[in-house]
């Protein structure tokens, strides 16, 4: 047997529930990349977004043991790489076929501890234009307690 079918054999049958859990988002990962061509920190985020409004979409993802940092609180890098995630997509999903975008510009502020059960996303396009886009997002918790504010700027790009 592989190493790794050697490790994951172990984690199965003694590791902590956390450790399960974090195995189950690597499957979640590898299989959200495969079916729909998503990222890998996407897939173990298990982002899966919608339109809410015209201009705006929304994830909303449960907070699991691969988010927290060592304070038993969301890392602030997940939130980053969360409000990216919305506002990006809800650019590319707003772009004609042919044509990408890419952050060149991120702000993020943090404005309480990530906690709760699930975190909610929402970005609002402020302005499309033919080479850049701006757009802007809030991520509260499920409770409605505001995690994080951020806005950004994405350059339009034809796809290769």
């Amino acid at each position: 047997m592989s190493e790794l079918f050697q490790a994951v054999k172990e984690i199965t049958e003694s590791g902590t529930q956390e450790e399960q859990e974090l195995l189950r988002l690597a499957v979640q990962a590898v299989r959200q990349k495969r079916e729909r061509g998503s990222d890998y920190p996407a897939g173990f985020l298990g982002l899966s977004g919608e339109f809410t409004e015209e201009g705006t979409y929304r994830f909303r993802i449960p907070i699991t043991p691969y988010m927290m940092n060592r304070g038993g609180i969301v890392h602030g890098g997940i939130t980053a790489t969360l409000v990216d995630s919305t506002m990006g997509s809800l650019i590319n999903k707003s772009l004609p076929e042919g044509k990408a975008a890419v952050t060149v510009e991120i702000k993020v502020n943090y404005l309480e501890a990530g906690v709760g059960q699930e975190l909610i996303s929402e970005a609002r396009l402020i302005r499309l234009g033919k080479s850049l886009a701006f757009a802007d997002c809030k991520v509260e918790n499920e409770g409605g307690k505001r995690i994080a504010h951020a806005t950004a700027t994405f350059a339009i790009i034809p796809l290769p």
